[in-house]
């Protein structure tokens, strides 16, 4: 897949663990793909990246998971760009505030790189519609 067509994925996750292994699968499968381990740092490279999708867990050292994705939603650039909450959390009250905040799906960790990937595929494609 030619660079300029490849679909890009932000993964943003204060485990370097985590955004190594979910990089290097979507890299794999021919993904774009750029990481941060802070929230922060995450919104400036989504800015100058503008990623087709953002993963994004909850709990950051920095800032939340929720305020980054409003932050994200509220720039013109990438207000259209869905927001996949990836979190070790399962309650009711995070998968509401994920939605309320923005985001598109909530998944809990641990998850398969399968099931990473098929999610990639429904959030890209509801998105191109």
């Amino acid at each position: 897949m030619p660079k300029e067509r490849q679909p890009k994925i932000m993964v943003i996750d204060d485990e370097p663990e985590i955004t190594d292994i979910v990089k290097t699968y979507l890299e794999n499968l021919g993904y774009a793909v750029e990481t941060a381990n802070a929230g922060i740092e995450g919104m400036e490279t989504a800015r100058s990246f503008r990623p087709n999708l953002v993963l994004l867990d909850i709990m950051m050292p920095d800032t939340s998971g929720y305020e980054i994705c409003t932050a994200l939603k509220r720039m013109p650039e990438l207000s259209g760009v869905p927001v996949v909450f990836l979190t070790g959390r399962d309650s009711r009250e995070d998968s509401g505030r994920s939605f309320q905040a923005g985001g598109d799906m909530f998944v809990k960790k641990p998850f398969s790189c399968e099931r990473l990937a098929e999610l990639v595929k429904i959030a890209l494609a509801s998105a191109a519609k």
